[in-house]
């Protein structure tokens, strides 16, 4: 019997015969009825993916061994049966055999009826973070769309956009670019969601003035339903709400711009937007959750204010910023950060600082990939910069063999993110202070930074034109 010739009955019946194996015999093994199975290999009824996982059991053979046969015999029936098709993408999902999935899309190619019934299924998948196999349904759908202008098909490369993020920063980069101009064509409630996955992104790739545009159309947005829901005499009704209450797109908007401010070096623009995200007067929500944003929104508020003092030169208050910082564990990186950039930049001594936190230095890269207040690629990114700015600050100070501890540290964090500008620092610190490497620093660094001709870093020069993104400062 050749391959093409094999079918799940043929392969059931050859083991019973094998084994001597009656078919009553057998259903008592697998549980399925002896008439079901007599049936079914006399050709006169299919079988449902339930009783093949049975048979499949009862033959001690590995969970989904017959799904590829039962995909080709799906597709030998003049018309599809979705009762049979729906159960083999979920239980194709579960046991990731994402090849099966392939093959069912592409034989459905050309029947668009079940579009929609793949998008349903899609959008289970998704919340079930059955993520690879809920893209393939996805992509088949935003394909069948391609041509349209509906608010499905934006609401697919939403989802693929969310799925593409990754420690690679070119791939962001790229996962970006694709579904921005599908943004608008999203719900309104959708929109604001995916204006606030695209401001982070932009964020981490330190892409500003793509951050600053997204954050204003977020906050306009926002601002526009929030009049309609809370500030009319005649109250809107929403057939769905985003994940966060309406009142948290406009004060992140504003953390967001002030941030932009910042990084422009208009410091007195970037304290107006604190004021606007510190005073939440004008807030109707009143719930736990909206409460504990409100009290998150006060504390970075805070927090921001002393820091922008700080690079506006003001140094008396980094002593107040320090302890107010340390009362916030996802905080410290950030300040740390800054603080030495601010101390790289005017030249002066925060050894006592660094001393003071000590102890955590090592934990910032312990806890990339956890979930909290940041994104973890929020959280990975920030950590490669904070090295390099940790780099430069012993290198200044001749303390070389700590400097290049976490200059090494620091570069492979960076490659591990893909992160063009951040790669580009790493490679000018090395160069700078080549002269105090030692054999076996060099010899480290060779073999890091091989890596690079692996990775994708390759963005074309349009990309990076428009993108913009390299205007990152540094000290």
């Amino acid at each position: 019997m050749t391959v093409n010739q094999k079918t799940i009955r043929a392969e059931l019946e050859d083991y019973l015969k094998k084994n001597y194996i009656t078919i009553n015999q057998f259903a008592e093994v697998s549980g399925v009825n002896s008439g079901t199975l007599s049936s079914f290999i006399n050709g006169n009824r299919s079988i449902s993916i339930p009783k093949l996982d049975h048979i499949t059991e009862g033959m001690g053979l590995k969970e989904g061994t017959f799904y590829d046969l039962y995909v080709d015999e799906c597709f030998t029936h003049p018309s599809l049966n979705w009762r049979r098709l729906r159960p083999l993408l979920y239980r194709c999902a579960e046991l990731d055999k994402l090849d099966c999935i392939g093959r069912l899309l592409e034989m459905m190619t050309n029947n668009l009826s079940y579009t929609p019934l793949l998008f349903d299924i899609a959008e289970d998948l998704f919340k079930q973070g059955q993520r690879a196999a809920a893209a393939l349904l996805y992509e088949r759908v935003a394909e069948s769309e391609k041509y349209q202008h509906s608010e499905r098909l934006a609401l697919c490369q939403y989802r693929l956009f969310i799925l593409a993020l990754c420690k690679d920063h070119a791939k962001n980069l790229r996962a970006a670019l694709r579904f921005e101009g599908f943004v608008g064509r999203l719900d309104e409630m959708d929109q604001l969601d995916a204006m606030k996955d695209l401001a982070n992104t932009y964020l981490t790739l330190h892409m500003w003035d793509k951050m600053d545009k997204v954050a204003k159309r977020m906050e306009r947005l926002a601002n526009i339903h929030y009049k309609y829901r809370y500030e009319q005499s005649r109250k809107e009704e929403f057939h769905k709400d985003p994940t966060m209450p309406l009142f948290a797109y406009i004060l992140y908007a504003h953390i967001l711009c002030s941030s932009v401010c910042v990084e422009r070096g208009d410091y007195d623009l970037g304290l107006q937007y604190v004021s606007l995200y510190s005073d939440m007067s004008w807030v109707r929500e009143d719930t736990e959750e909206s409460h504990r944003l409100m009290n998150q929104c006060k504390m970075w508020a805070k927090a921001n204010s002393y820091l922008i003092r700080l690079m506006k030169g003001e140094i008396e208050v980094l002593p107040e910023y320090v302890a107010y910082i340390e009362q916030y564990e996802e905080e410290i990186l950030l300040a740390l950060f800054m603080i030495l950039q601010i101390a790289n930049r005017n030249q002066f001594n925060v050894d006592d600082i660094l001393l003071r936190f000590e102890h955590q230095i090592p934990e910032f890269k312990a806890r990339q990939g956890e979930e909290g207040r940041y994104t973890p690629l929020v959280i990975e990114d920030r950590y490669a910069h904070f090295m390099a700015e940790l780099t430069l600050y012993y290198m200044n100070r001749g303390e070389y063999e700590k400097g290049m501890k976490y200059m090494l540290a620091g570069l492979e964090s960076a490659l591990k993110i893909n992160s063009k500008i951040c790669i580009i620092r790493y490679v000018g610190l090395f160069e700078q202070f080549r002269y105090a490497a030692s054999l076996e620093s060099q010899i480290i660094y060779k073999n890091l930074i091989c890596n690079v001709q692996n990775n994708n870093l390759a963005v074309s020069n349009l990309l990076i034109m428009e993108s913009d993104s390299d205007n990152y400062t540094y000290s």
